[in-house]
């Protein structure tokens, strides 16, 4: 049996969220440094990775930000690769998607109270 069939499929809206982001992020990318209206070649591979790693990520829904997870799952070269791809495009999320950048910014646990009325 391989390594896939034995992990369950991760397809929460968590996992949904974080890969939306991520591909942005990787558009973003692509179209600034490799001047490419779609995805090249090399950005096509490192999506469709990312895109699996999250799928197939051991915390799913409970997931915390990959850099700060205990377990990294990315090959060392797909990692300095995605961070790579997240110090260029974070600074153009605020200005081509201003409202997923605003809602992936994490938020304290002593920030975070119900609203009382």
């Amino acid at each position: 049996m391989s390594r896939a069939a034995k992990q369950q499929l991760n397809d929460g809206p968590k996992i949904r969220k974080e890969k939306m982001i991520a591909a942005k992020m990787i558009r973003i990318y692509c179209k600034k440094k490799h001047h490419e209206q779609e995805l090249c070649e090399e950005c096509r591979h490192l999506n469709e990775y990312v895109m699996t790693r999250l799928s197939y990520c051991k915390f799913g829904e409970e997931k915390t930000a990959c850099a700060k997870c205990p377990i990294h799952c990315y090959r060392p070269v797909y990692r300095q690769k995605i961070k790579g791809v997240m110090r260029f495009s974070g600074p153009w999320m605020l200005l081509y998607h201003p409202l997923e950048s605003i809602k992936h910014i994490p938020i304290p646990e002593k920030l975070k109270r119900p609203l009382s009325r």
